[in-house]
């Protein structure tokens, strides 16, 4: 249950995150996966996180549509379906540390990978490959964004169609967490309040709303830039988190 100090830190945190996925398309939710993970158990830390996620990506792509690549869209959606099947088979639900320090390793094995290892979202079979890659880095550790992002950078698209691309097969992605998650909590016999939801849909399509000017505004060089700043920041504070979660077990 959250106190009204811990939902008014929810709901800063799901305004804040979603303006900053509106920019960059993947840092805000890293930011507001730890957020959760430090106030609410996994299960539910999941579910609400795929709840503010699947909104603030579903408006994004909504907003940015004109800039969707949807063949890109499709193959990806095929390689994430197919993981998410795979997965649920095995029906595994990580604890809180193996969960931050996936969070936090992603961007550096990310950044790791030779030029000619790195997938490229433009080739289909790539774009299959990369889609089962994510799906299981969203149920292990609740995103996917900076390694999705490294199979953006060889697409040829420009910062509107990565963000609107990302966003769209960011959508089905968290939409097939919360469903994921969702039947975990259910079968622990957990809920997740309704309202607490509803304030969260209501700012992250506030927060993504306000994102758009911003973007406008930024160059491809600029977002290229902060968008590595703000990943390798999170990714060390994460990484601490894990460390010391895994060691006080």
């Amino acid at each position: 249950m959250l106190t009204l100090p811990m939902l008014a830190m929810v709901g800063a945190g799901v305004l804040v995150t979603s303006f900053l996925s509106g920019i960059f398309g993947m840092a805000g939710g890293m930011l507001l996966m730890g957020l959760l993970l430090a106030i609410m158990p996994l299960p539910a830390a999941m579910v609400l996180h795929g709840i503010t996620q699947m909104t603030s990506n579903g408006w994004r792509a909504w907003l940015w549509r004109a800039h969707v690549d949807w063949r890109i869209a499709a193959w990806f959606a095929g390689g994430s379906l197919a993981a998410a099947l795979a997965f649920a088979a095995v029906a595994v639900v990580p604890s809180k540390a193996v969960a931050l320090l996936i969070l936090g390793m992603a961007p550096f094995l990310a950044l790791a990978l030779p030029a000619r290892a790195r997938l490229n979202v433009a080739v289909p079979a790539h774009a299959v490959g990369g889609g089962a890659i994510c799906m299981v880095l969203l149920l292990l550790a609740g995103v996917s964004g900076p390694i999705l992002d490294v199979f953006f950078v060889q697409s040829g698209l420009d910062r509107r169609g990565i963000v609107a691309t990302k966003a769209t097969v960011q959508t089905l992605g968290h939409a097939v967490k919360l469903v994921y998650f969702g039947a975990a909590m259910v079968a622990a016999g957990d809920a997740l309040s309704p309202l607490v939801a509803a304030i969260a849909v209501a700012l992250a399509v506030a927060g993504t709303q306000c994102a758009r000017r911003v973007l406008e505004r930024l160059s491809d060089a600029q977002f290229l830039r902060w968008s590595r700043w703000i990943i390798v920041t999170l990714s060390l504070i994460y990484l601490a988190q894990g460390a010391r979660l895994l060691a006080g077990a």
